[in-house]
């Protein structure tokens, strides 16, 4: 019988991949920090942060105290200053300090501007040092026989070459409270002299902003004699004023600075004061300029980087979980948009029949029906558990996608095939139940007779896990009108969500539902007999085609050594269980050998299985091929004038992998795309990565595949996850 052997190792195993899905899903993000408990100090691959303090006096109400934050990048990274530029984030400081200590605001030393292709960033580079005073008032009372105080820091910084890294650390340092603590007296000394030098008001008028035909035109009086005639570097404290990469004229009236500066197309602030620094020879000073005639209407807001921004909230939750306190509810949806996504859940369900990853475990349904065609009851009964089996597991994910989000997790749709344990487990399950299929072995030569037996005193359970194994292998294979839907779900109350988790599970079990309860269905099929045996041996060739799949999978995931030893290990499993169907002498000579040649490949190759690979480095790509996505770069290409289409794709979404060998390698869908200059990008979600999770979320999906068309001017469009080469050919002739 089909399901003979599976009772007690589909229940095994499927035990063994709920565990790797709630234990692998968090363990694979991690922040790029080596910081531990108690440690001023954090050294990433790309720079080395350290809290230090300068306490001449030591640490008392009225005494002078300074902390800082002292980065040295590594050679062409580079951290931001208050105002980033064209892209990136400030440095940001979350103080920890005992009762009586205020710690101010950075005073952020001069930058420099970083230019990145078309682009212009403020930032440092090399070693710098970001203070911040502390005040120390009359409530500061560590207690009579305290010796030192503790401060501590949760720092968040993104790190930047040509790629951008987010990373923070938690610092801790103790201070002594009477002796002095001035080791970095120098180092606070030159951060001191490179933070710039409030001028004197100007109130005759001298200084001032002034909006004229798309420009600022400034001028700044009250600077040292010393810089007259010399060429100045401006730098905007505000953001998104001025076009940062843009030449800017200037000139010296008499004493007065002047400057002719191109006010940003996108300007989204309209600062009154406007707050500037001026820079020479690494000196700098500020000025607050008033604004004369206004600012002119804001253009729409632009979203630099958004992605970014919601992948640093998400590490910063990971590193740093706030603390335990009443959240708002989500709002409910109203009852029109839930039922529409209620309808598209369904429909996606059904769709999910038709797919490849999924017909194995449909395909055992199939001999279950011609084992029973005469049995209604039967018929009836196993249908009701399966269905029951795909609604409770797809209810199951939602709820644990559902909780690890509320934790600060950033996962979508799919999440437990970003985990090798997973794939390796269902790999393992899926040759076990091949070798079954083509009658490799039987319960009834492995085991007693009172446990091979359990299957058919247990069908219901049987038919129940059958429920199990297809919602295991059919989640990440998004179909058509699933996208919206499950993007809808991480903006709903927990109910609404899960009721469309439950409509796109019962769409996935309705066929066999409704089969099940159709008497006309169950008398069309042919009466049992030897074609069973015969499909039954057909039907392990679409398991171990799944198993090729599965194995591939896991190569993106932690390489060419990982695959090797998953196949390594299910050629052992193989045997072993072949072993156990032997009889006699050849049993207890081969079976304990295989088994103990399963268990030592299990034990020595498991990490190359489980551990994943970080990505190579890509060389540079040039126009017309695809390049790897990271977060700001389609709006740092589109910010030059160039659109962008974004392949939000993973190895395990088979309809990725449909739409890429279709629609995204058709010549003429390539030849529009060479024609209007189009840059390609890819976003790779076949591991763990929250920046690409954070992206579809800002595009209302929870899954892949994704793909969206972004152009200078125009709203992103996104396409359908059944990629049509005439919609995406109409949408670039749209351009």
């Amino acid at each position: 019988m089909l399901l003979h052997s599976l009772q007690r190792l589909l229940h095994a195993l499927l035990l063994i991949a709920a565990s790797a899905l709630s234990t692998g899903a968090g363990a694979q993000i991690s922040l790029k920090t080596s910081a531990t408990a108690g440690s001023s100090v954090v050294t990433t691959p790309y720079v080395q942060a350290e809290l230090v303090a300068h306490a001449p006096e030591g640490v008392g109400p009225g005494q002078p105290l300074w902390l800082g934050l002292s980065i040295t990048h590594q050679p062409e990274w580079h951290t931001y200053w208050k105002n980033p530029g064209d892209s990136g984030l400030p440095t940001q400081l979350e103080w920890q300090l005992p009762e009586g200590m205020d710690a101010g605001e950075i005073a952020w030393p001069v930058p420099h501007k970083i230019r990145i292709g078309s682009l212009a960033n403020y930032g440092y580079e090399g070693q710098v040092l970001l203070p911040v005073p502390v005040t120390v008032s009359g409530a500061f009372a560590p207690g009579p026989l305290a010796k030192e105080v503790t401060v501590q820091l949760q720092a968040s910084w993104l790190v930047c070459r040509k790629e951008c890294i987010p990373e923070e650390g938690h610092f801790t340092l103790q201070l002594p409270l009477r002796s002095t603590t001035a080791l970095d007296a120098a180092a606070f000394a030159a951060a001191r002299q490179a933070a710039p030098q409030a001028l004197p008001a100007s109130n005759d008028g001298s200084s001032s902003a002034r909006v004229q035909d798309g420009a600022l035109v400034l001028r700044v009086a009250q600077l040292p004699a010393a810089l007259r005639g010399q060429a100045l570097e401006f730098f905007a404290e505000t953001g998104s004023v001025i076009e940062t990469a843009a030449p800017y004229t200037q000139a010296w009236e008499g004493a007065v600075w002047t400057a002719r500066i191109p006010l940003s197309s996108q300007r989204s602030a309209s600062p009154e004061p406007l707050p500037v620094v001026l820079a020479h020879g690494g000196q700098g000073w500020r000025a607050e300029l008033p604004v004369e005639g206004g600012w002119p209407a804001l253009a729409a807001a632009a979203t630099v980087s958004p992605a970014l921004e919601a992948a640093l909230r998400a590490n910063a939750q990971l590193g740093n979980p706030p603390a335990p306190g009443p959240a708002a509810a989500p709002a409910a949806a109203p009852l029109g948009t839930w039922l529409v996504a209620l309808l598209g859940a369904l429909l996606g369900g059904l769709v999910l029949n038709l797919m490849p990853c999924v017909f194995p475990v449909l395909a055992i349904k199939v001999v279950g029906f011609a084992r029973h065609a005469q049995d209604t009851r039967a018929h009836r009964i196993s249908g009701l558990a399966y269905t029951a089996g795909v609604l409770l597991s797809f209810l199951g994910l939602g709820a644990l996608m559902l909780g690890l989000r509320a934790a600060g997790e950033a996962v979508g749709w799919g999440f437990q095939l970003q985990s090798p344990a997973v794939v390796a487990t269902l790999a393992a399950l899926f040759t076990l139940i091949a070798l079954n299929l083509a009658g490799v072995y039987e319960f009834g030569r492995m085991l007693p007779s009172s446990l091979a037996g359990l299957q058919a005193r247990h069908p219901v359970a049987d038919a129940f896990l059958t429920g199990v194994l297809a919602v295991a292998v059919a989640s990440p294979c998004t179909a058509p009108f699933m996208g919206a839907s499950l993007g809808l779900t991480a903006t709903l109350p927990a109910a609404q969500a899960l009721g469309i988790f439950a409509a796109l599970g019962l769409g996935l079990a309705l066929p066999y539902l409704l089969a099940s309860w159709l008497p006309a269905f169950a008398r069309a099929l042919p009466r049992p007999g030897a074609w069973m045996q015969t499909l039954r041996r057909f039907l392990a060739f679409p398991m171990l085609a799944t198993v090729v799949w599965l194995v591939w999978v896991l190569g993106q995931q932690t390489g060419i050594d990982g695959a090797a030893a998953l196949l390594a290990l299910l050629v052992a499993l193989s045997m072993a269980v072949w072993a156990l169907t032997l009889r006699g002498t050849a049993r207890w000579l081969i079976a304990p050998l295989s088994i103990a040649a399963c268990a030592w490949l299990a034990w020595n190759w498991m990490p190359n299985i489980v551990e994943i690979k970080e990505h190579q480095a890509q060389p540079a790509i040039g126009s017309g091929a695809w390049q790897p996505w990271r977060p700001g770069l389609p709006d740092e290409i589109v910010a030059a004038g160039r659109p962008v289409f974004v392949d939000y794709t993973a190895a395990w979404c088979v309809t990725c992998q449909y739409n890429k060998k279709t629609t995204l390698a058709d010549a003429e869908v390539l030849a529009d795309l060479a024609a209007r200059n189009v840059a390609l990008l890819r976003a790779d979600w076949t591991r763990r990565d929250p920046a690409i999770t954070a992206a579809l979320a800002q595009l209302g999906r929870s899954g892949v595949p994704v793909y969206v068309l972004h152009a200078p001017g125009k709203a992103p469009v996104v396409f359908s996850e059944i990629l049509s080469a005439s919609d995406l050919r109409a949408a670039l002739a749209a351009l």
